[in-house]
């Protein structure tokens, strides 16, 4: 996988979903409801794209017009042949078994953000959704998405139905990036 190694830098990478954009038609650009985190951190950690691509399950979200009733969301990460990233988010909705509802985009790496941030587009040419992995486990089990106006979060894992340990840590390092977790909703898988 080095070849891609030598592209991703210069191309982009994924978005975060959950996954990992996992936000059905996110344009984070959209300044709707409420912040749960007035000092949103910028990402600390380098994303190896390589690592980062393929199925992320979302296991939370703030609420969003976009994804209102969707359960077993997922996002899908692949990389483009241009560089970029596809994402391809998925919703049931209503219900674990509702009709499905997709939302096809492509991303790219905002320059010198380790491959953390990315600039998302559902629509033409315009990159504006902004979609940031805030954090990551070492082994990429699990990554917290969001952007900097705290609107926007996402909890994300590789498995529908972690382990209550995961998910307890999941949700520590979320509220300790200073997130308010009574505002998160459960995804239902």
């Amino acid at each position: 996988m080095t070849h891609h190694k030598n592209r991703l830098p210069a191309l982009l990478l994924t978005g975060a979903a959950l996954g990992a954009l996992v936000a059905l038609g996110a344009c984070t650009t959209l300044r709707q409801g409420p912040s749960g985190n007035a000092r949103v951190p910028e990402p600390t950690k380098t994303v190896e794209l390589d690592r980062y691509l393929g199925r992320w399950y979302e296991l939370a979200r703030y609420e969003q017009g976009f994804q209102k009733d969707c359960e077993a969301v997922t996002a899908d990460y692949s990389l483009r042949d241009d560089g970029l990233i596809r994402v391809v988010n998925t919703c049931h909705e209503g219900a674990v078994n509702g009709p499905v509802k997709q939302a096809e985009a492509r991303a790219k790496v905002v320059p010198d953000s380790g491959n953390a941030k990315l600039k998302v587009s559902f629509f033409g040419p315009f990159y504006v959704g902004n979609y940031w992995v805030l954090d990551h486990a070492d082994d990429y089990s699990w990554a917290i998405v969001g952007e900097g106006s705290g609107r926007y979060l996402w909890l994300l894992s590789r498995e529908a139905n972690p382990s209550p340990e995961l998910r307890e840590r999941l949700w520590s390092r979320t509220g300790e990036l200073g997130y308010d977790l009574s505002m998160l909703r459960v995804t239902q898988h």
